[in-house]
């Protein structure tokens, strides 16, 4: 199969690979591809991210780490229908900023559940669960306040505190003339009983910046922080603190601006530094974790979507946040907000993870933590790890355009590079079976390889592409002999080609036309108008390779898959 063009280098180091970390050293990002919004907690010894997945299942992805240098993933929190039931769910709507806390021997997980974001109205339902361990068994969703999203609970239990708990929420406005951005709200949370109680407290407009969300809580040396996110989810993101002697505010902000933010330079590493959350260690050293993202090219397409960094964090010594780039923590010098892409660990003792093989067999009873699906929740019906013992089955379910009922299992994109291929097994005898491999973005943005019938030529393989909606084939479709076939998604920056080959053969071969990777990516699924400040659609997710089956014909058609893998190749101007 002849390879795909590699774009060509800039002159710095390029900003989708890491710098390979060494010993103790933070390299960011620390969950590269889609995991936005995080939320991070230390319980004892252990470090824990919680990251927004949308209409990704399992809801709430989690990673953990003993030395905030190495992350495992867990896979998601939110597994069964009764936590989150993601049907029709939009594209970027369903599981949105989760906050992961942890008081009384319980973990305490806030989330949105956002059923419409478009235009001028934002739909939401905050919900509360509880668990004594992070594998469960997890309580019934409890309602939170939802005239807002980002939810958020910050329990004031350290040796200042008085033990109650705080519920905090952006408040969302509809109303024409009005900013829809209205404020951080506050109001006591009774743990015991569920619910919030007492008066309500708006504590915080946010600054200049505007469109403030994200609010999360701390007190220290008897001060209260507030931590929100502000300027938007695009190249103006920002994190900023305010802070009060009272729970309550008034909050004024730091006045030398923003925590942490990239907006105005267009060439740096990591771009759309925002949204972010504080974590102490043991020994009292201080962490950042943020969302970030990095471009193909200076503010262009986000393929990967939204990540999440780490920095490290410092106070000055009038007692504001600062991140660690000043020479002296105690200077009065202008604080450096620019996020890095390598940043010192805390004195821990390494504790490095397993790295998973790049074949899955799918010889393991549940799919592994890497795999996501679709809106609707592993089930018999539609997928299985046993019904063919060594294979993944996947019985057909409805179009790729449709938010109900697909049947797909994807991996994120972590990389500007890579290659993705599977196995597979089908007997298609319609052409509205299908089954294959797929670069997904959304319901309207997406490449698909897929196996298929046609009347004339039999058992055939076409390449079908969604451009915001819009449906085409590249003909001709190729016909295949009777048997396994192997398919092939290769990526190399901006540019992709789909490949494939009899099962049991050596050489690819190519199939379609080469693709424009770009197409699938935050700025080309977001559409609106920016001076209204509303939308159409967004993009929140990041591109996912994948299998999926479909059956329109509504005899469930099933597909086999032996393996899949995914590999990252960096190319020759890629790495530093």
């Amino acid at each position: 199969m002849t390879a795909v063009p590699t774009a060509p280098g800039q002159s710095r180091s390029h900003p989708l690979e890491p710098a390979a970390p060494s010993a103790g050293t933070i390299a960011n990002p620390v969950l590269r591809g889609f995991h936005p919004d995080p939320s991070i907690l230390r319980v004892g010894d252990d470090y824990y991210i919680a990251t927004s997945t949308f209409e990704w299942l399992p809801g709430v992805s989690l990673h953990h780490s003993r030395d905030l240098v190495n992350w495992r993933p867990l896979g998601g929190i939110l597994r069964e229908e009764r936590l989150v039931d993601l049907t029709g769910r939009p594209d970027s709507g369903g599981v949105w900023a989760p906050c992961l806390s942890h008081t009384d021997g319980l973990f305490h997980l806030v989330y949105s559940d956002v059923t419409n974001l478009s235009g001028a109205f934002k739909d939401v339902r905050n919900l509360v669960i509880t668990a004594p361990s992070l594998d469960g068994p997890w309580s019934d969703p409890v309602p939170f306040p939802s005239h807002g999203f980002d939810p958020s609970l910050f329990h004031d239990d350290g040796p200042e505190g008085d033990g109650r708990s705080w519920a905090l929420w952006m408040e969302w406005d509809h109303r024409p003339g009005r900013h829809p951005f209205a404020g951080i709200l506050m109001q006591e949370w009774d743990r015991a009983a569920g619910r919030v109680t007492g008066p309500l407290h708006r504590v915080f407009q946010g600054t200049e910046l505007a469109h403030t969300e994200g609010p999360h809580l701390y007190r220290k040396d008897g001060w209260y922080y507030l931590l929100t996110a502000e300027g938007g989810t695009s190249w103006a993101h920002a994190v900023t603190v305010a802070r009060s002697r009272t729970l309550t505010g008034p909050y004024e902000p730091d006045p030398a601006g923003p925590l942490l933010t990239s907006a105005g330079r267009d060439t740096w590493d990591l771009q759309k530094a925002g949204h972010g959350s504080l974590v102490r260690t043991r020994d009292g050293e201080w962490y950042l974790a943020h969302l970030t993202a990095r471009p193909l090219t200076p503010l262009g397409p986000c393929v990967l979507g939204r990540e999440t960094a780490i920095q490290r964090v410092v106070w000055s010594a009038d007692g504001w946040p600062r991140l660690h780039s000043l020479p002296d923590a105690a200077s009065q010098a202008p604080p450096s907000p620019l996020p890095r892409t390598a940043v010192p660990g805390p004195a821990l003792p390494p504790a490095p993870v397993t790295v998973p093989r790049a074949r899955d067999h799918f010889d393991e009873p549940r799919l592994r933590a890497d795999w996501s699906t679709l809106r609707r929740h592993p089930d018999p019906s539609w997928l299985s790890l046993t019904d063919r013992p060594g294979h993944l089955r996947l019985r057909g379910g409805q179009s790729l355009g449709s938010t109900h009922g697909q049947s797909m299992v994807a991996r994120r994109q972590q990389a500007a590079s890579f290659d993705f291929s599977a196995r597979l097994e089908a007997e298609p005898s319609s052409p509205r079976q299908m089954a294959g491999i797929v670069h997904y973005y959304n319901s309207t943005l997406w490449y698909y390889l897929h196996l298929t019938w046609d009347e004339e030529l039999g058992r055939v393989l076409r390449v079908g592409q969604c451009d915001h909606g819009r449906y085409t084939e590249e003909v001709p479709a190729v016909q295949v002999p009777v048997g396994p076939v192997e398919l092939t998604l290769v990526v190399r920056r901006e540019s992709g080609r789909f490949g494939w080959r009899p099962g049991g053969t050596a050489e690819w071969r190519e199939a379609g036309q080469e693709l424009d990777v770009t197409r699938l990516s935050d700025e080309s699924a977001t559409q609106g108008d920016p001076a209204s400040g509303h939308y159409s659609s967004w993009g929140f997710t990041g591109a996912f390779a994948g299998l999926c089956v479909q059956d329109l014909t509504g005899a469930a058609l099933h597909a086999d898959f032996a393996w899949s893998e995914y590999r990252e190749t960096p190319g020759p101007h890629e790495g530093r």
